[in-house]
This record gives C-alpha cells, structure tokens and sequence, in this order.
C-alpha cells in the first residue's frame, strides 16, 4: 500500500525554498537559522505574495485530490500496525488547596 501523501508546502516555504541559494550568495558563511531568519524578514518585507500564495492554493488543491484518492483506495484506515487505538489524556488530579483554603475549611469544621 501506499504512503499517505504529505501536505503541501505553504506560500512561505515554497518562496523560502527558491530564495535560500540567492540568501546565501549575498550572505557567505551564513549559519542555517540565520538563513531563515533573513528568509522571514525579506517575506515580510514583501508587498505582492501573489504567486506564491497561489502555488501553494494550487499545492493544497492537489493534496486534497491526493488524499481523496488515498483514502478511495483502502488508505487511511488507522495505525499501520492495525491497532487504531486512540490515545486518551490522563485523567485530572484534583488540584491542591492552599494552606490558606486549608485553614478556613478547619475553621469552618470547628464553628459546627
């Protein structure tokens, strides 16, 4: 069977993606998180995303056909391993009193 499709990129990363070598042409020497976060700031600075908004609306069309597909397909019924079993949170502890609350519940005991 077949690998679930990853999801598609967003207008972000699809720009970051083409942008990295031209970031590390001006910047030689440039560390990978400073790559990014000069990345970040040129996208921000940015006026019209346009077309990269619109290859990653194009991206997501394409992924949700890919996923109906997989799905139509026998994909997707739970956990490889065959036990779809849900993981479930704890339960909550009841949360502790303060010495303050403490010490009004014994006065209050006291006063019946």
């Amino acid at each position: 069977m077949a690998d679930k499709p990853k999801r598609p990129l967003s207008a972000y990363m699809l720009w970051l993606n083409s942008a990295r070598e031209g970031i590390k042409r001006e910047n030689p020497g440039i560390k990978v998180t400073e790559v990014a976060k000069r990345g970040g700031e040129l996208w921000r600075a940015m006026k019209d995303k346009s077309e990269w908004e619109a290859k990653a609306a194009k991206a997501k069309d394409d992924y949700d056909r890919a996923v109906k597909d997989f799905e139509a397909n026998g994909g997707g019924g739970g956990a490889p391993n065959g036990n779809a079993k849900k993981r479930s949170k704890p339960a909550k502890k009841p949360a502790k009193k303060s010495k303050k609350e403490e010490s009004e519940d014994d006065d209050d005991e006291e006063s019946e």
